[in-house]
């Protein structure tokens, strides 16, 4: 752990590409050269569609400074597993949480605040506020 106390995000998809996309256009969306911390888990170890703890645990460990890691998943297994990892409690770096947001509107909330210095509750809140913006 370094003195950079922001908190990490791991963006935990059923494929490697959309976790790594995610990533990016979050990271961009909140300017880019920010010193926020965001690990994409996508896919199996082999590469195929699924998830898989190994990849998300390492994701979260190459995240973590300090200051919590907000987990965000995209649907099914990737929510079973985090879940399965969260209650092992030996597998995720303490106060790591999985956040209830929607996938994409939520990474892009919960990095654009981390990148602000919020503390894990912040970052939580302003991902799961994602559900509630309307396109129409």
């Amino acid at each position: 752990m370094s003195d950079d106390k922001t908190v990490g995000i791991v963006l935990v998809s059923h494929s490697a590409e959309v976790a790594a996309s995610v990533a990016e256009l979050a990271k961009g969306l909140a300017g880019g050269g920010t010193s926020v911390h965001v690990a994409p888990a996508g896919g199996t170890e082999g590469g195929g569609l699924g998830t898989s703890a190994e990849l998300i645990a390492a994701a979260a460990a190459s995240v973590d400074r300090g200051a919590g890691v907000a987990v965000l998943t995209d649907l099914g297994s990737a929510v079973l597993t985090v879940k399965a990892l969260l209650a092992e409690g030996d597998e995720l770096p303490g106060n790591t949480r999985m956040v209830d947001a929607p996938f994409v509107e939520g990474a892009v909330a919960a990095v654009v605040t981390a990148a602000t210095g919020a503390d894990l509750a912040a970052v939580e809140a302003a991902a799961a506020e994602a559900y509630s913006y309307r396109k129409v």
